[in-house]
């Protein structure tokens, strides 16, 4: 892959909370501080109690080296509801290993059992593959839904920026489910019963960025390497009839539609000034444009906008208890 695509797509930094993408004079300061405050959560979430080991780690849910999770198991009785976490990193990086422990015990407490998933990069297929893989994790925990006592009509997922992106992909794409195909897994369905959102993309079809930010879209990138985004070679294949069919299969803003399930959008005005790369990726306005899509369709969609980088789950009412209501139980 191109330096400039990795350069690009690098920027989509996935976690539980967005990324501090602060402008400041000495970009050497800022990278030194970024990694220092990362060193700093990470010592905080292996010394905090809420830590635990999952009941399965690295469990093989396709063929492929990253097509692995970790699952954490409700104590039954059950079955249980499902909370699927997708970890962020640009779709070039990021872990599993990035899911909040304080989050996990949450929901084990409440009885949700809590998978960690990992997938493959864009440096190894194109994202229509990668959003696949994260819909396969989920099908194959419904395939296995009796073994774990999980109950398959009960699922949710979440994530930041990346994961954001693939959380809603999930909420609002068509079912996946191909009830007479070989693999077992892939005959499961694909669909949760709720999203939530922390720095989303709106859309992962590129071309349409322009509208929702205007001209400092062009601020990431000139769009020579758009096309390889989505494992083509041109501008004029990613405009294409076989390209428009890729990006509208990405599209969560085109694909939303009134029998989606309910979602909940975190951003932080901060980027709003979309003065850099960080910011034109989680602007806010990616999170509005979908609230506003949802309302014209009549999905159920909650905006939080936080005047800063520390967005969180704000108690019982953020989007933790959010999702856990959705599954049909109560938040703690």
């Amino acid at each position: 892959m191109q330096q400039s695509t990795k350069l690009f797509w690098v920027g989509l930094l996935l976690a539980a909370t967005p990324a501090l993408h602060c402008q400041v004079k000495n970009p050497a300061e800022a990278t030194l501080s970024r990694k220092a405050e990362r060193a700093a959560r990470r010592a905080e979430r292996a010394a905090s109690p809420a830590a635990t080991k999952p009941d399965y780690a690295d469990l093989s849910y396709g063929p492929y080296s990253n097509n692995k999770l970790d699952l954490w198991l409700a104590k039954p009785p059950g079955p249980h509801p499902l909370m699927v976490f997708i970890h962020g990193g640009g779709f070039t990086g990021g872990d599993k290993r990035a899911a909040n422990p304080t989050v996990i015990r949450r929901c084990l407490d409440a009885g949700v059992s809590f998978a960690a998933i990992n997938y493959r990069f864009r440096t190894e297929v194109p994202i229509q593959t990668v959003l696949r893989d994260s819909a396969r994790a989920i099908q194959f925990l419904r395939w296995k839904a009796k073994e774990f006592n999980l109950d398959k009509s009960r699922v949710a997922a979440l994530g930041g920026s990346a994961g954001a992106s693939t959380s809603l992909w999930l909420a609002f794409h068509p079912d996946l489910a191909e009830p007479r195909n070989p693999d077992p897994v892939l005959r499961e369905s694909s669909r949760v019963s709720a999203a939530a959102a922390t720095a989303t993309q709106a859309t992962c079809d590129v071309l349409k960025w322009k509208d929702i930010l205007g001209d400092s879209a062009q601020q990431v990138t000139d769009g020579s390497d758009w096309p390889s985004f989505y494992g083509l070679k041109s501008m004029e294949e990613l405009r294409s009839p076989k390209g428009e069919k890729i990006r509208a299969d990405v599209d969560m803003l085109g694909l939303i539609s009134k029998d989606d399930p309910p979602v909940f959008l975190i951003a932080s005005s901060r980027h709003d000034a979309l003065q850099n790369r960080g910011d034109v990726l989680h602007s806010s306005k990616h999170s509005t444009a979908v609230k506003k899509r949802c309302d014209e369709a009549g999905v159920p969609a909650v905006l939080q906008i936080d005047s800063d980088d520390q967005a969180g789950d704000h108690g019982k009412g953020g989007h933790i208890g959010f999702l856990l209501k959705h599954l049909g139980v109560q938040a703690r």
